[in-house]
């Protein structure tokens, strides 16, 4: 039986193949703030003296780098081609300017500085990964962009008249020769995600929901990154991605947002589930994403990595790839 498996609707809404039960109505969001859903074992203190390692390193500009911006927003330069990663500049992840979650970081360098933009890549759209204010202000600034998003999301980009917007579907490939340099060979694929959409109550499981792998190929030299999106574990979906690809020269994979597990699991993974996410697709590094910025769930705000650094010893791995560095961080990859 292949591992490959395609999204399914039912009653015209998406549904997760292996973990269908994953809307939680207002009553159950009480109940979490009311503490019912509290993670049962004891938590035990951050080390105050605490930081997570990283690598030795010089930066080499003409290789390929990857750069963390906040949240699930990644600058990825390969081959001299420039991609960005479910962009949001914007104070809060929300539909109001006054309320919702609040950042609690600057991005290291505002909109205007980042140049040629190439490719972005949309995971689903939600508030924290499809901003609204962000994409008006990087058409306006770089109107060429090619937008790959999950089936469905192309409607929301139309409404803003911005038309060069790509939608796939889980295991679809999209295979061109990059417009600014023809010699570079470039496909895109949409994977599974194990997540949800919506924008508002009406539009729940509407579009889908998406992780995106890139290989860029010149001559005979092929670089590779996985950007996993939103996600909860399950032992079928990256086993299929690894076995597809099998190795990764970058991930970009989200560590926070996972307290209470009861109720965060279905649809974020936590620090163990990301380091078994970056052995079974093979990568050479991972980089964590979709922490620090804003806080969405229980666990403080600092502490993924911590735990990251403990699922790594866990699982037997080398700390040194699979790294959580700070706000800004730039590393060859």
């Amino acid at each position: 039986m292949s591992l490959k498996v395609s999204p399914e609707k039912v009653r015209g809404r998406y549904v997760n193949p292996y973990a269908k039960a994953i809307r939680r109505s207002f009553v159950d969001v009480l109940l979490w703030k009311m503490g019912f859903y509290d993670d049962a074992a004891i938590v035990p203190p951050l080390p105050e003296d605490f930081s997570y390692p990283l690598p030795e390193r010089v930066l080499d500009r003409q290789a390929p780098v990857a750069q963390w911006i906040n949240h699930s927003t990644f600058l990825v330069r390969v081959m001299g081609l420039t991609f960005l990663t479910d962009p949001i500049w914007s104070a809060r992840c929300s539909p109001f300017s006054c309320l919702g979650p609040k950042r609690k970081h600057q991005p290291p360098f505002e909109l205007e500085h980042l140049g040629r933009v190439d490719y972005i890549l949309i995971s689903h759209n939600h508030y924290d990964h499809l901003d609204k204010n962000t994409v008006k202000r990087l058409h306006k600034l770089y109107p060429d962009i090619m937008w790959i998003v999950p089936v469905g999301v192309r409607k929301w980009f139309a409404k803003m008249g911005i038309e060069n917007v790509i939608e796939l579907s889980w295991w679809e490939e999209l295979s061109f020769k990059a417009a600014s340099d023809p010699t570079i060979e470039l496909t895109i694929t949409g994977v599974p995600s194990q997540h949800f959409s919506g924008r508002k109550i009406s539009d729940f499981n509407k579009t889908l929901w998406s992780g995106w792998v890139v290989s860029a190929k010149k001559d005979i030299v092929e670089k590779r990154f996985y950007f996993v999106g939103d996600t909860g574990y399950n032992p079928y979906d990256f086993k299929a991605i690894g076995k597809k690809w099998g190795s990764m020269d970058l991930s970009l994979i989200p560590i926070g947002s996972y307290s209470p597990r009861i109720f965060m699991a279905p649809v974020h993974i936590d620090p163990f589930d990301a380091a078994k996410i970056h052995r079974e697709v093979g990568s050479v590094l991972s980089l964590a994403i979709h922490w620090n910025t804003f806080r969405l769930s229980d666990e403080g705000r600092l502490r993924p990595p911590y735990d990251l650094y403990l699922a790594m010893q866990e699982e037997k791995l080398d700390p040194l790839k699979f790294l959580a560095p700070a706000v800004g961080y730039e590393i060859n990859w």
